[in-house]
């Protein structure tokens, strides 16, 4: 697992620089706004050996419609729902059942569950007054025959969560690193 950690960053360093290109030039226009683009989310999926973590992170309204503190009761009762849903990956992520993946650890974290990391990384004020919202959900599961596990069907995701377009997908496996776009009509990621 130490491994696995430590050989993160170095994978993930094209996306850290696209990530610093972007947050350069983004514009608050609509259209590119760096890492936090409504409709659109990020998963990171690393198999390695028996362990398998999902990292995803999404702008709040892709899951649950809003941006802001939830204050009233409905907004409170939408933020309770779709938590529930994120604490159920192997509901979200279609494994196959061959691969007999099970849940380990999570960490869920966005300002609308009461953390105060997770805002949008330069902080400013979208053009409507609001702070940009993200929630972050990480997964560690064991699988116990990983061999089994040749691709990842986000179906489930997009089901669940509609107003999500695209998951931008860097996948660390066996067969190597490769990013991929997924879409409601192309939801399956393979390592």
């Amino acid at each position: 697992m130490r491994r696995l950690l430590l050989a993160l960053p170095f994978a993930l360093l094209p996306l850290a620089v696209a990530h610093a290109h972007d947050e350069h030039d983004h514009d608050h226009a609509h259209g590119t706004l760096g890492a936090h683009e409504h409709g659109v989310a990020k998963l990171n999926a690393v198999l390695d050996g028996n362990t398998l973590e999902l990292e995803l992170d999404s702008p709040a309204m892709n899951l649950v419609g809003f941006e802001h503190a939830a204050s009233s009761d409905a907004d409170k009762a939408k933020v309770a729902a779709v938590r529930q849903q994120l604490e159920k990956p192997l509901q979200l992520f279609g494994l196959p059942a061959t691969a007999g993946c099970k849940e380990d650890q999570q960490a869920l974290e966005s300002p609308l569950f009461g953390d105060t990391a997770k805002a949008d990384d330069d902080g400013d004020a979208h053009e409507h007054g609001h702070q940009h919202s993200d929630i972050g959900a990480h997964y560690q599961l064991t699988c116990a025959n990983p061999e089994k596990l040749t691709q990842v069907d986000l179906a489930p995701l997009f089901k669940a969560f509609p107003a999500t377009q695209k998951i931008n997908v860097q996948l660390i496996g066996p067969n190597g690193q490769k990013g991929v776009e997924a879409t409601p009509a192309k939801a399956a990621v393979v390592f």
